[in-house]
């Protein structure tokens, strides 16, 4: 009986290590849908490099990844939009210090389906449209056809940008929101697999997700200004008027696995991926 339970013990003690140890050696990484694959791709290659450390990904929005911050169950969190003050506030009520990173920018494409004859929008076009104030496609050059409107939900930090840079104007006293008949999706790749089937719809998602199954729209920032593709060199320009700086927040300026990490996603090699994934490095 003793041996048995000099045996259990130890058998406890090894697994209570065995996790302690991973625990250790491993990041939770939650958040912006438009950073995942970015994300993952860190991910892989830093696990190539460093095949003692285990780093996990997950989506979910801007929104949730902030939340998971807060309430620390995760390392990083993912952020395609900055934390707002009662985030800040809420965070710092349970012992956590938001910490802002930038690591890339991205351009938010604004598309359509490739048999959509529209190719072009002013963003007080766009404006309109996802208002519901424009509510056939003949009214911006297009067929006669009824415009379905598709966002990515609430939680999500694309969402937040783009109400707040496009439908608002940048206009701090604007209330204006998305059109009652909008369907909200739950991810950019849904956006995308909607407007790829749907000649009809429009909608918007980081430049990323941008494939031969959809058309980007070319924004001006009116009907005087030049119109511009969403496109790296013109979001590295500043010409493309819909773009955004990519973020990551730590509960404090990164320490240990964490810091070895957030280096990684800022050296020559973390930003060569911004590139390949079809972001816009900051170095």
């Amino acid at each position: 009986m003793f041996k048995k339970s000099v045996l259990l013990l130890a058998m406890l003690m090894f697994v209570t290590l065995a996790f302690a140890k991973q625990d250790k050696n491993s990041i939770q990484i939650k958040g912006s849908d438009t950073m995942v694959n970015l994300s993952q791709a860190w991910a892989e290659k830093y696990m190539q490099e460093n095949p003692s450390d285990f780093v996990a990904v997950t989506g979910g929005g801007s929104g949730t990844g902030i939340s998971s911050l807060i309430s620390a169950t995760c390392d990083i969190a993912n952020a395609s939009r900055t934390i707002k003050e009662k985030e800040i506030g809420l965070a710092k009520q349970r012992g956590v210090n938001p910490y802002e990173i930038k690591v890339g920018l991205d351009g938010l494409a604004v598309v359509v389906n490739p048999k959509n004859p529209v190719s072009k929008l002013t963003t007080k076009q766009l404006a309109g449209i996802f208002t519901g104030k424009i509510t056939n496609w003949k009214e911006v050059g297009g067929a006669d056809a009824k415009i379905v409107v598709l966002s990515r939900e609430v939680n999500s930090g694309t969402h937040v940008y783009f109400k707040e840079h496009v439908l608002r104007g940048n206009d701090p006293n604007s209330k204006e929101e998305f059109a009652s008949t909008a369907l909200m999706l739950s991810s950019s790749q849904a956006i995308a697999d909607e407007v790829a089937g749907n000649p009809a719809a429009i909608g918007y998602y980081g430049m990323g997700y941008i494939s031969a199954k959809q058309k980007p729209i070319a924004v001006a920032k009116d009907e005087k200004s030049e119109y511009v593709a969403p496109a790296i060199d013109n979001v590295i320009s500043g010409k493309y008027p819909i773009s955004r700086p990519l973020l990551v927040y730590t509960n404090g300026v990164p320490q240990g696995l964490v810091k070895k990490f957030v280096d990684f996603m800022l050296s020559k090699e973390g930003q060569e991926i911004v590139l390949k994934t079809d972001f816009v490095p900051i170095k």
